[in-house]
């Protein structure tokens, strides 16, 4: 008979290990080749030590003049708060009760939530390792109706998703759900939201993943390649400000070998792969066929197939800012974590807990984590790529 001493047994013993599998390994070739590793990670947060410049101990002299001087070179510490990652299942006691004396399909009820945990996970790792931390979504056109908002892109916002809504830097709506999201015309329809005409959203609005709005997401490349203090250090020194090109022209071979060249020349590393999109890569292939060069095949991630430049894996990602093409050493990029995914248990040890008030259980799993680039200048961007 299914309990839920059970289900608790079930959800430690098998799911945990077959849920960190799928979202380690799966949420993009790009999120699978940077190192997982909790050697930075000093309480609750991330703080790396790093050397800038060159040891100047090695030199040539006479044979009675001074010896090189041993200087270590800069040192910067880079410091960030581990992000509070969760992700929650809810089991219905109708449900479970339903379920008690047939574990088969007790086991399609969890596999149900599971799958659709780990599509959620997913999806939102995959958007954050684009985004700048705060959580934002995307920015207001203009309002139409009383619950459709036109914005610069819904590239990141899917239905059934929660949001806020911000107008002129201040809280408009709070846990808003979205209903609808029209890709072509880039709008979207709230659930149960209204407004009247003269207390619409303006164009100074912004949306944001619900609760995210004051950086608790990763720092994604959104924040890399930027303006913006990062890691607790400014971008005065060289080594903290990444390459970044703006096209505002079709691409051609001369930009993208002209960004290679660049992280290698600043930093001594090399571009191991490229992130766009669709479009972009398109014109990059293009580039390749005009000049006739070889395209080659690669096989990276999951077993993903994705054509190269040059040697270096092409990947498009559904996240990637659609005229942006940017260039990566993954090397220099570490996911910091406490520890892997862990469910949140109570003092029983329970993972599985009613909700109060409701014929309702719920269980969290959790990660502490940040997304750390060690090297910023080791990195670059073509932006306003036209088409």
């Amino acid at each position: 008979m299914v309990t839920l001493q059970t289900a608790d047994n079930v959800l430690k013993d098998f799911y945990l290990d077959a849920i960190t599998r799928e979202i380690d390994g799966k949420v993009s070739p790009f999120f699978s080749m940077i190192e997982k590793t909790s050697t930075n990670v000093v309480g609750k947060s991330v703080s790396k030590l790093v050397k800038t410049g060159i040891y100047s101990g090695i030199g040539a002299g006479s044979e009675t003049g001074d010896l090189p001087i041993g200087d270590g070179g800069d040192v910067i510490t880079l410091v960030a708060p581990l992000k509070n990652l969760y992700g929650t299942i809810e089991l219905s006691d109708k449900a479970i009760r339903a379920s008690a004396n047939n574990e088969g399909a007790f086991v399609n009820l969890l596999n149900e939530e599971m799958q659709g945990l780990v599509k959620s996970a997913k999806y939102n790792f995959s958007r954050m390792l684009f985004g700048d931390g705060s959580g934002l979504l995307g920015s207001i056109i203009s309002a139409f109706g009383s619950d459709i908002l036109y914005l610069d892109t819904v590239q990141g916002i899917e239905e059934g998703m929660y949001v806020d809504i911000y107008n002129d830097g201040e809280p408009y709506l709070s846990k808003v759900k979205i209903a609808e999201v029209n890709r072509e015309d880039k709008y979207v329809r709230l659930h149960n939201a209204s407004w009247t005409t003269g207390n619409a959203p303006t164009q100074q609005g912004k949306i944001y993943m619900h609760g995210a709005q004051t950086e608790y997401e990763l720092t994604g490349l959104g924040a890399l390649f930027s303006d913006m203090e990062i890691y607790n250090t400014d971008r005065s020194k060289a080594y903290m400000r990444p390459y970044i090109m703006e096209a505002y022209d079709l691409l051609n071979v001369n930009m993208i070998d002209n960004a290679i060249d660049a992280v290698e020349q600043r930093s001594g590393g090399r571009v191991n792969i490229m992130l766009c999109s669709w479009k972009v890569r398109r014109a990059i292939l293009q580039c390749a066929r005009d000049n006739n060069m070889t395209i080659g095949i690669t096989t990276i991630g999951d077993n993903v197939q994705v054509p190269t430049y040059n040697g270096i894996p092409i990947v498009v990602d559904r996240f990637c800012p659609e005229h942006n093409l940017y260039l990566l050493n993954t090397d220099d990029f570490k996911i910091c974590q406490l520890c892997d995914w862990q469910w949140m248990e109570g003092e029983d040890g329970k993972i599985l807990k009613q909700v109060p008030g409701k014929p309702v259980y719920t269980a969290t799993l959790v990660k502490y984590a940040e997304l750390l680039c060690e090297k910023p200048c080791g990195q670059a961007v073509i932006t306003d790529i036209d088409f």
